[in-house]
């Protein structure tokens, strides 16, 4: 999951503003009584499983409500199921955390992975309406191509061996862009690919038809995204998925980010497809510069790889200038640059059940090969983490003294070590070092102290003879849920 903005738990407020969504709203309502009816008697359609206490699901509601007439009109119903109430029909889908949003198509189930804003959910569910690959006649060329703001179109023959290589990306990708293909098309001589986008350049041409799926997804990558945009939740994955290193310009008034425009958008242009660059609201998403290690003051920039996760922060002693900013950049892509790394201290003792992972002791302790690992990433404010601790505690009792370690790491505070093949992307997130070695093995299941025993004696190397406390189980069972919506600051 990646965060996004958040606000405390009410659940006043929140049974307030979903009793606004009332007859007039074009959002359904369904039951256990009525979704097999709904959802199966329909093409495609959006469905939101919620809680009313949940942050994340009073943020979407506005949002969602938008998206739901605008939809109506173009055939596509949006729903949502209280998981308070059909807390039976949740579980039959899965649903572990909110507000979880699936689309169904002809009745199947696949996870909605897109925006969580108006436009952003009406354009995600448009595409998903269409083939994955639409034949565009030549008089439509014109029309389809300004349908929405990235749309790629192959100029091919109709028996072209490579419209399978653009049907294929085409699935692949159908839920971010739009897919077309055409006989002719005036923008390009003979045979190619056209990405047309409603920013920068407008459009950019692959021309001949000499590609690979691999160089056709990484010309629609380096494309897709503006030259130098604002980022946000919306559209944050799609710098992800880019896998550039990613410069950020953070500003906190419009005379920071006017002083740096013209010169970083112009180193932005001469890196294009090497290296990304954003501008990003202090006053917003301040709190996201601790992820770059760098301290909330403003106006500042740093790098991070966001494939490893590693940061390269401008030092703030002294003032930002575009000199800096170059230098790091072009630094970064040489690889003369030492990367960041924020610790807390190593423990002076560090004996208790939970053993205590910080950036400076990550290798000592996970990557010691004759033990098995069972790791906690988590976050200080994470409601989720909270209410695992007591949970974790006992498990490190169990094992306490045997080949397999129990252990946490604050994420927020330190970094992971560059080598490391994953990166933190929601909270809490458990792993498990097999002893011998390095694969991680995610832990997605049940957080109760029978599930995480079942699955270290399943998968680890080292035995230990251990068994749950069913009593504590149930008790945990009882406490009032809680949820990482707690977060009292908006993030990316």
């Amino acid at each position: 999951m990646r965060l996004s903005a958040a606000v405390a738990l009410v659940g006043l407020a929140a049974t307030s503003m979903f009793a606004g969504v009332n007859a007039e709203s074009d959002v359904l309502d369904l039951t256990t009584k009525n979704f097999s009816d709904n959802v199966k008697g329909e093409k495609l359609i959006l469905v939101e499983f919620f809680a009313p206490w949940c942050g994340h699901c009073k943020s979407l509601a506005p949002e969602y409500e938008i998206a739901a007439t605008q939809l109506k009109e173009a055939g596509i119903p949006i729903a949502k199921v209280d998981c308070t109430v059909e807390t039976e029909l949740c579980q039959e889908h899965g649903v572990q955390g909110y507000p979880t949003l699936k689309v169904f198509r002809d009745g199947e189930a696949v996870d909605y992975n897109g925006p969580r804003k108006a436009d952003g959910i009406i354009s995600y569910m448009k595409k998903q309406i269409l083939p994955a690959l639409s034949e565009v006649a030549a008089e439509d060329l014109v029309t389809f191509s300004q349908s929405d703001r990235v749309v790629v179109i192959g100029v091919l023959p109709k028996d072209a061996e490579k419209r399978e290589i653009l049907e294929k990306v085409a699935k692949k990708y159908r839920e971010e862009f739009v897919f077309g293909v055409v006989e002719e098309n005036p923008d390009v001589e003979g045979s190619g690919i056209v990405l047309y986008k409603k920013f920068d350049e407008g459009k950019n041409i692959l021309k001949g038809d000499d590609f690979t799926e691999e160089s056709l997804v990484e010309f629609i990558q380096t494309n897709s995204v503006p030259v130098m945009d604002e980022i946000g939740p919306d559209n944050y994955a799609r710098y992800m998925d880019a896998a550039l290193p990613l410069g950020y310009l953070f500003f906190s008034t419009p005379e920071d980010r006017t002083k740096f425009s013209a010169e970083v958008e112009t180193l932005a242009k001469e890196l294009k497809g090497k290296m990304n660059f954003v501008y990003i609201d202090a006053a917003k998403y301040g709190a996201h510069a601790a992820n770059l290690n760098l301290k909330e003051s403003w106006p500042a920039f740093g790098i991070q790889n966001v494939v490893s996760g590693v940061k390269y922060p401008i030092e703030q002693e002294g003032d930002l200038t575009f000199e800096k900013i170059k230098a790091l950049a072009d630094g970064v892509l040489a690889g003369t640059v030492e990367p960041s790394i924020k610790s807390e201290p190593i423990p002076e003792t560090n004996d208790e059940p939970v053993k205590v992972v910080v950036a400076h002791n990550y290798k000592e302790i996970v990557d010691d090969l004759d033990k098995d690992v069972l790791i906690e990433f988590y976050a200080p404010w994470c409601g989720h983490c909270k209410s695992l601790a007591p949970t974790y505690e006992r498990l490190g009792e169990l094992y306490k003294g045997s080949e397999i370690v129990i252990a946490k790491m604050d994420a927020t505070t330190n970094d992971l070590p560059s080598d490391v093949p994953f990166i933190i992307q929601g909270f809490p997130t458990i792993k498990f070092r097999k002893a011998g070695t390095t694969e991680y093995i995610d832990y997605s299941g049940n957080r109760s102290e029978e599930d995480l025993i079942k699955f270290i004696n399943t998968n680890a190397v080292n035995k230990a003879d251990v068994k749950a406390d069913v009593e504590a189980d149930v008790e945990a069972e009882k406490e009032e849920p809680v949820t990482a919506d707690e977060i009292e600051h908006d993030e990316l």
